[in-house]
């Protein structure tokens, strides 16, 4: 399960990450339980989110043709030190009792901004930090663990000090852990970078990398399916502080469990993906998530019991993490390594930047139909659009070997 971690430069970056992640999580809690407690709106709670996750939507091609061409382990430190910054003045507004929603709103544009750049780098640099190619599914599976421990640890933390010293400390606290991060990216020996000859060119980087990813049909086919998922189901997260504060009638420590309940489950399921021995049968794995994510979100939405509710959101971290994780390790192991940084960037166009969309439609439809209603209707999406992927893959497959017999055994 570690074996990723025989690599010097990754078991840095994953110590330095256990951290920071830890702290990212506590400002993501504290600021979405501050926004809604402060005003009471879900569509500024499902705003929030929007704005600082939708730059990934227009700009991670931008960053994957840009990360392509420049040293990535220089471009990470520029990046975490100006993430540093962003969760420094966050950290110095909310110690001064400044809860003016435009700046939240303003720096969770900001912080959107750095992190369309951060995550592609962050995605990219991967095949930097492994000595041996074999590990790179490993690795990307054990940074996913990483993330979903934090989501575990994170939350609960956040709730722990929401309720017994404030908001202000969780900002503070995502301010100091980048520290260790930053300190284990200066101590990094990666290989020099060779710079491309060829000049940057945005528009032909563009349509080269959309080329190359619907050319690759298996590929443009999960991404597909992720576009739908976060653009239609994921963003079912955006709306459990309505379920924790006014369905379960609970206080900020009640929406920490959701969220950890739902980092349980993402941990196992990353924990699983890492233990593969290889990704041969990644887009098995990825619909059988996809059907669990599916089913768990109805049962949620019907639910009257706060600890089916929470069984229900620990099946939908197994879900979702198996969803995301499969494809992203589809995409990192089977790209080539000139196409990596743009098939990456539109994984993070397809993840990163749909689910803000989402979140800001499902805030607004929950107004008019409820929030139990579109969580439903959420679920039932995510089973829909499992068949239709099923039956399309195996439709092409059908038509293929009828069109050329000889290549069965390409395709079965």
């Amino acid at each position: 399960m570690f074996k990723a971690l025989r690599s010097p430069n990754f078991k840095l970056f994953f110590y330095g990450q256990s951290v920071s992640v830890v702290g990212t999580w506590l400002q993501k809690t504290a600021v979405s339980w501050m926004v809604y407690s402060i005003t009471g709106s879900v569509f500024l709670l499902g705003l929030a989110t929007f704005l600082s996750m939708i730059p990934s939507l227009f700009l991670a091609p931008l960053a994957g043709s840009i990360i392509g061409r420049y040293n990535r382990h220089r471009s990470m430190i520029i990046l975490q030190s100006l993430a540093m910054l962003q969760a420094g003045v966050l950290a110095v507004l909310i110690y001064l009792k400044i809860y003016n929603i435009t700046f939240i709103l303003a720096l969770s544009l900001i912080q959107g901004i750095i992190n369309a750049f951060d995550m592609t780098c962050r995605q990219t640099m991967m095949v930097d930090l492994v000595d041996n190619a074999e590990d790179l599914h490993n690795a990307v599976a054990l940074n996913s663990t990483l993330t979903n421990f934090a989501r575990i640890a994170g939350p609960a933390l956040a709730g722990i000090i929401l309720h017994q010293y404030g908001e202000d400390i969780c900002f503070i606290g995502n301010f100091l852990s980048y520290i260790p991060v930053l300190t284990s990216l200066v101590l990094m020996k990666i290989k020099p970078f060779t710079k491309p000859t060829d000049k940057l060119n945005m528009m032909d980087d563009f349509i080269e990398g959309l080329d190359y990813v619907k050319n690759e049909s298996q590929m443009a086919k999960m991404l597909l399916m992720l576009t739908c998922s976060s653009l239609f189901v994921i963003s079912f997260n955006t709306l459990m502080p309505v379920f924790a504060k006014d369905i379960f009638n609970g206080n900020a420590q009640t929406f920490s469990w959701f969220e950890s309940a739902a980092g349980i489950g993402s941990i196992v399921s990353a924990i699983y993906l890492a233990n593969l021995k290889s990704s041969a049968n990644i887009d098995k794995i990825m619909i059988g998530a996809s059907i669990l994510l599916g089913i768990s979100i109805l049962v949620l939405s019907l639910s009257d019991s706060l600890v089916l509710a929470l069984i229900c959101m620990v099946l939908s971290g197994i879900g979702m993490m198996g969803q995301t994780s499969s494809i992203n390790i589809y995409v990192q192991t089977s790209s080539s390594p000139r196409m990596r940084s743009r098939s990456i960037s539109y994984y993070m166009m397809a993840y990163q930047g749909m689910i803000p969309v989402g979140s800001l439609v499902i805030g607004y439809i929950s107004h008019f139909i409820g929030t139990r209603t579109t969580v439903a209707a959420q679920g039932i999406i995510c089973l829909i659009s499992v068949a239709f992927y099923v039956y399309y893959k195996s439709h092409k497959k059908v038509e293929k070997v009828t069109m050329c017999p000889i290549t069965y055994k390409n395709y079965f």
